[in-house]
């Protein structure tokens, strides 16, 4: 398997869970139904505080370049976003960090970090449409581009598995991680939404 191989095998066997975290349910789920400002940036901080904290401790162990780079993005978007929520008090894991917690090797991480990315770059996209509807052009900027870092990052992992990977069985554990950590990100797509009462099926 090729680095290109594995980006489109990842985002074909993963399709739809995508396509769906890129719908504007995607956000209502996010914030609990509450679409307002200042619940989609609690989200938000609280999303990228725990990616930064998961990166940060993989860097204790690692000298993937890449998994230092997350750190930084998610760091840098955790602060840029927190100064513009009151009293911010983060809520909780996101499930797709709890599960990237319990990758311990480099090709899973990194495999991992492909599929993270991927996932909170279609909320970002989402983010971003939501501050435009608000006629927020700054902060909408702000989530595009964090969007554009994200997919940054995800280029700059799935070059890096082509120096990790030792063959077919190593392309395949990074698959697997990457499509867990979607997975993840959907399942919990999926319950918050049902758990108030919409259908989660049907893009919108």
């Amino acid at each position: 398997m090729t680095a290109d191989d594995f980006l489109d095998t990842v985002r074909d066997d993963n399709e739809t869970a995508l396509s769906r975290l890129g719908s504007s349910k995607a956000l209502y789920a996010l914030t609990g139904g509450e679409m307002e400002s200042d619940a989609v940036l609690d989200a938000a901080a609280t999303s990228a505080l725990a990616a930064a904290e998961t990166y940060e401790e993989w860097t204790e162990d690692t000298g993937v370049d890449c998994i230092a780079d997350a750190a930084v993005v998610e760091r840098d978007q955790y602060e840029t976003v927190v100064d513009d929520v009151a009293d911010h008090d983060p809520h909780g894991t996101p499930a797709i960090q709890v599960y990237l917690r319990g990758l311990d090797d480099d090709v899973s991480r990194v495999g991992g970090l492909v599929g993270a990315a991927l996932a909170e770059s279609k909320r970002a996209t989402q983010m971003s449409g939501f501050f435009t509807g608000e006629a927020d052009p700054q902060t909408a900027s702000t989530f595009r581009g964090y969007g554009g870092s994200l997919d940054d990052l995800r280029d700059e992992a799935v070059a890096a598995l082509g120096d990790l990977c030792d063959g077919d069985e190593d392309w395949g554990r990074a698959a697997e991680a990457a499509g867990g950590a979607i997975q993840a990100a959907y399942d919990d797509y999926v319950e918050k939404l049902e758990a108030m009462g919409v259908n989660p099926k049907p893009v919108c």
